[in-house]
């Protein structure tokens, strides 16, 4: 497969396995789930933003330190 090919294959298997991990909690614990979701509708966008770029900045951080030690 050429470089190309492999980083697609990588960006599916990050995807199906983002996909796992995001059926656990609603798998193993559907009443709390919804209670967190209803939770989560009652933050204000400003907070939603600020929530997922700090996670996306992390998980960047995290992912570089991982690669970068293997």
């Amino acid at each position: 497969m050429t470089g190309t090919g492999v980083a697609w294959t990588d960006v599916l298997t990050a995807f199906c396995l983002v996909l796992v991990i995001e059926g656990l909690l609603p798998f193993l614990a559907p009443g709390r789930w919804k209670d967190a979701m209803r939770q989560v509708a009652g933050v204000d966008d400003g907070s939603l933003r600020r929530i997922g770029l700090i996670s996306m900045i992390l998980g960047v951080a995290l992912l570089y330190l991982v690669r970068s030690t293997t």
